[in-house]
Formats: C-alpha cells, sequence, structure tokens
C-alpha cells in the first residue's frame, strides 16, 4: 500500500504533516506500506526549494526516510499524469 501525498516545506503545518508521515511509514513500512511525497509550489509559493533543498531540509530536520520525489504539479494544465488521475477520481 502507497500513500501519495503533496508536500511544502514552508506550510503552516509542515512540522505536523513531515512527523506524521514519518510516524505512518515508520510504523507501517514494514507491512509493505509506503508514503510517496512529492513537494509542489503550487499553493501559496509554500516549496520554492530546489529538489535537492527540500530533500536535504525535510531529512535533516525531520528525519524523513521515506522516499521524496522531485518537485511537480498537481493540478491544472501543467499537472503530473500521474496525479492527474489521481484527482479525477
Amino acid at each position: 500500500v502507497s500513500l501519495v501525498v503533496n508536500v511544502a516545506s514552508e506550510c503552516g503545518y509542515t512540522e505536523e504533516h513531515y512527523t506524521d508521515l514519518q510516524q505512518l511509514q515508520r510504523d507501517f513500512g514494514p507491512y509493505h506500506f509506503n508514503v510517496l511525497a512529492f513537494p509542489c509550489n503550487q499553493f501559496g509559493q509554500q516549496e520554492p526549494g530546489s529538489d535537492k533543498e527540500i530533500d536535504s531540509f525535510v531529512r535533516r530536520v525531520y528525519g524523513v526516510t521515506f522516499p521524496l520525489f522531485s518537485k511537480i504539479a498537481v493540478v491544472g494544465t501543467g499537472a503530473n499524469n500521474a496525479f492527474k488521475y489521481l484527482v479525477g477520481k
């Protein structure tokens, strides 16, 4: 099972979200569960960093061990195809 989620480093809920997502990964990872995080800068410009900066920040500050993918668009005409599919469901 995988949880696909868009994330942002400068959101008011960043600490809570990354902490909770890491806890889910820690608790359920042994049972073939994975958090798949996709940074996105579309909502209030809350993810302005480069992929490298984002990865370094969340691993250093929140101890994230789950996969963090490249920054993508999740809505609109430039949205990633996987997110277009997921949003359409």
